[in-house]
């Protein structure tokens, strides 16, 4: 299934956070912040500073979350995308 974001819309697909700590300690699940990494995969007509492709980070409690094809991703409005990682 596809999805096409409308006017200032961003979906992004959320990046994974590491499974464990450098020293080796496993992060459970429960323990885990919300991420808030995306890498843009569409983007709607209106959107001016990002395009498909680019890493972004986005505020913590911002966005809508969908799942897609078993993947995980944040509909976003472009005023919520706080910088790209270059």
């Amino acid at each position: 299934m596809k999805f096409k974001p409308l006017a200032d819309r961003i979906l992004g697909k959320i990046e994974e956070q590491e499974q464990k700590t450098e020293s080796g300690i496993i992060i459970p699940d429960t323990a885990k912040e919300k991420p808030q990494k995306a890498k843009v995969e569409a983007v709607g007509g209106d959107v001016e500073h990002v395009k498909v492709g680019d890493l972004v980070l986005f505020a913590k409690y911002s966005g809508t979350e969908l799942k897609l094809n078993d993947q995980d991703y944040i509909i976003l409005k472009e005023d919520d995308v706080l910088g790209i990682f270059e």
